[in-house]
């Protein structure tokens, strides 16, 4: 299993717009059925740049899956927001592989 990660950097003056719009991409990345769920998470470090810092995890179905969302809609998904919050927002993107996963019962 793969992680998409999409790391994001916003200028303080448009967070909560950001936040609003992010919260309405999110499903519309899902909704490519490509992933089997997000997380929305701040990152909590003080940055050198300023800005408030998120990381958002798409939990991608497979390596061909990810594939096929880079292939037909990663491009139009990502533009949306590059139109709204161009200069204002820094992002990077990684992939991480699940080698394994470990819970914790309580009791």
């Amino acid at each position: 299993m793969i992680i998409y990660n999409v790391t994001v950097n916003i200028d303080e003056s448009i967070h909560d717009e950001w936040l609003v719009w992010i919260k309405e991409h999110i499903p519309q990345v899902l909704a490519t059925d490509n992933f089997t769920e997000a997380k929305l998470t701040r990152v909590l470090v003080e940055e050198d740049m300023g800005g408030v810092t998120y990381s958002i995890q798409y939990r991608a179905k497979s390596r061909d899956h990810l594939e096929a969302y880079y292939t037909h809609h990663a491009d139009r998904l990502r533009l949306d927001g590059l139109k709204k919050f161009a200069d204002k927002m820094l992002t990077f993107r990684t992939e991480l592989q699940i080698i394994d996963e470990f819970t914790v019962t309580i009791k």
